[in-house]
């Protein structure tokens, strides 16, 4: 008498899309979610809450993520959030409205009730402007959003764009991310095979470490850095997920949240 066999997991005839996890339309509705998407995503809101929120958009996206990559219907770099995302966070008497966006698509807004005693938003950098991403911080989102590229001359250029910004110093500092991000860049030119060059991840994991001061990212940081990565690529264009989307998603955020 046989056995029976033990039901296999099914799999998905389809990616698992932002219309099947959100309440959204339009041309997002029909991208399905990518694991970039959900790193930036989880990103902003380790930014802006100090941790990735249970219930909110980065857990939902990340699993989706992760069914439609295991799937084949999408691979680790591809991007479908080119638009970015912010986290938003409205403080109002006895709670704060927490409102996530890819683009200009709201995909969440959660309630919270607000503690008895606040110091004001999560700032990993401690500063006095808080609750504001600093440049030192969008850096390390890099390595999360687009840590497997290899560091190209462009990426090299933006770094070294980020760091003058981050530390108001106008020479590289030996040592520093963007010595290493320009060392990277020469080694990799070099390369013949992508497993031999070292990755943005590499270079970026402990950015924050290596800055002797940081900055909240502006507005005017993010033309500074996006600039320099555009005139040292030969297609004249940034690389999507990239050193100089992450310094402008950072802006955008802390934009956001004075507004």
């Amino acid at each position: 008498m046989s056995q029976e066999q033990p039901e296999r997991p099914q799999q998905l005839q389809e990616p698992i899309k932002y219309g099947d996890v959100f309440s959204v339309q339009g041309e997002l509705a029909e991208k399905p979610v990518t694991p970039k998407d959900a790193a930036m995503m989880q990103t902003a809101e380790n930014s802006l809450l100090g941790h990735t929120q249970k219930g909110c958009a980065a857990a939902a996206m990340q699993s989706a993520a992760m069914q439609n990559e295991s799937a084949g219907f999408v691979t680790h770099d591809d991007l479908n959030a080119e638009a970015g995302v912010t986290v938003k966070e409205t403080d109002l008497p006895g709670k704060r409205i927490i409102t996530e966006s890819i683009g200009d698509e709201v995909i969440g807004q959660y309630s919270q009730a607000s503690p008895l005693t606040s110091s004001g938003p999560f700032s990993a950098s401690g500063g006095a402007d808080s609750g504001a991403i600093t440049i030192g911080e969008a850096l390390e989102a890099t390595a999360l959003t687009a840590g497997k590229k290899p560091v190209e001359w462009s990426d090299a250029a933006a770094i070294q764009a980020a760091e003058v910004r981050a530390t108001g110093r106008t020479s590289i500092m030996p040592g520093g991310v963007a010595a290493a991000a320009q060392s990277a860049a020469t080694l990799n030119a070099r390369a013949t095979r992508d497993e031999d060059k070292t990755k943005l991840g590499d270079i970026l994991s402990n950015a924050t470490a290596k800055l002797p001061s940081d900055k909240p990212a502006t507005r005017r940081d993010a033309e500074g850095v996006t600039g320099a990565e555009m005139r040292n690529d030969p297609n004249l264009t940034t690389y999507p997920a990239g050193v100089a989307a992450s310094v402008a998603a950072a802006a955008r955020l802390n934009q956001s949240h004075k507004s």
